[in-house]
């Protein structure tokens, strides 16, 4: 498929590689025609500032999103109507509102829209979700979300669009701990209700959220609780565990040790399993690690997961059927953070 890209930032070089190794990178698309003409010189693609030019000139199947957080909607909805397939990078937007706009138009356009969520194609993460469909734990009763992390005054300053509400959107719940949310839902179902707080504990020269902690009720009954950090250097991990009705509890250490940032750092520690207490399954473990691990080391990390799941996204494109992460995957990851913002301002438990 003919892949195009909206975006020329740090994080638009990864999805560059991965879309070479998933089809045929042929756009990118961007305001700054001099940035768009230098990233496009890099590739060896074709540079537009107009995405529905870009689209129709370039026969594009499938566009990736990558500007940042509320810039999301504008250019999406764009290549929706002019008949892309359209990819976003997480978060789906900073707003439920911005959200639903790139839904809508996704089933106006008879086009299938969806969020880039690399973490789930972790062979650890998916063993969790296949162990949670399989019946091994019962009922998902408890779900954990911790993402632990650091991020300097020098990762602040390397855009000027980062730590400010007006265009990041949002902190650590906007940026950092999408993945770790999605996952959560994924496992857990959708949220009912949450109560939630925040505070910058160490960053005084942004003016976004560093730190978030939050209680949730899930429609299935099960309860979450969500601790999310940029305030631990250098970066200790990122981690979702579920524990089951029956006792029985499973998880996944997504990230270990400094936490990967686009354009800066490399990814240090592989995703592994790193609690699993099925019954007769407990001597697993070892092998599971030493398995991802392995494969960590022979593959490219830094763009493998991002190809696979744009992989993964093409073949439902070519078959006509939804994503494994749609748009609504995106949207309730958004509604959860917009929900912990809220019940911060309002002191209040908030029904989603």
């Amino acid at each position: 498929m003919n892949i195009a890209l909206i975006g020329y930032g740090k994080v638009s070089h990864l999805h560059a590689q991965a879309a070479q190794q998933s089809g045929t990178l042929v756009a990118v698309c961007g305001r700054d025609r001099a940035k768009a003409e230098a990233f496009a010189q890099q590739y060896k693609i074709k540079a537009y500032t107009d995405v529905a030019e870009m689209v129709a000139a370039e026969n594009v199947d499938v566009c990736v999103v990558c500007t940042p957080h509320p810039a999301h909607r504008e250019p999406a909805v764009a290549a929706l109507e002019a008949g892309a397939h359209v990819l976003v990078e997480k978060p789906l937007a900073s707003s439920v509102e911005d959200c639903d706009a790139m839904i809508d138009a996704a089933k106006r356009s008879n086009k299938f829209l969806g969020t880039v969520s690399q973490r789930r194609f972790y062979d650890s993460s998916t063993r969790v979700k296949q162990a949670i469909d399989d019946g091994k734990i019962g009922r998902p009763a408890l779900g954990e979300a911790q993402l632990l992390g650091w991020r300097s005054k020098e990762y602040y300053e390397s855009d000027p669009w980062r730590g400010t509400w007006e265009a990041e959107g949002g902190g650590v719940m906007v940026n950092q701990a999408p993945h770790q949310l999605d996952l959560l839902l994924w496992y857990m179902g959708e949220a009912e209700s949450v109560f939630g707080v925040w505070q910058n504990i160490n960053h005084p020269f942004i003016e976004v959220d560093d730190t978030a902690l939050a209680i949730v009720r899930f429609k299935n009954g099960g309860l979450g609780n969500i601790i999310l950090s940029n305030s631990q250097k250098p970066g200790l991990y990122g981690k979702v565990h579920i524990h089951g009705q029956n006792g029985a509890s499973i998880g996944v250490q997504t990230d270990g040790g400094s936490m990967f940032v686009a354009g800066q750092s490399t990814i240090q520690d592989p995703p592994v399993n790193d609690l699993w207490t099925v019954p007769g399954e407990e001597s697993l473990l070892a092998g599971w690690v030493a398995e991802e691990s392995a494969k960590f080391q022979a593959v490219d990390n830094m763009t493998y997961y991002f190809a696979e799941q744009l992989r993964e996204f093409c073949e439902a494109v070519g078959e006509g059927c939804a994503p494994a992460v749609t748009g609504e995957d995106g949207r309730r990851v958004v509604q959860l953070f917009q929900a912990i913002y809220e019940s911060q301002r309002t002191g209040a438990v908030v029904k989603l």
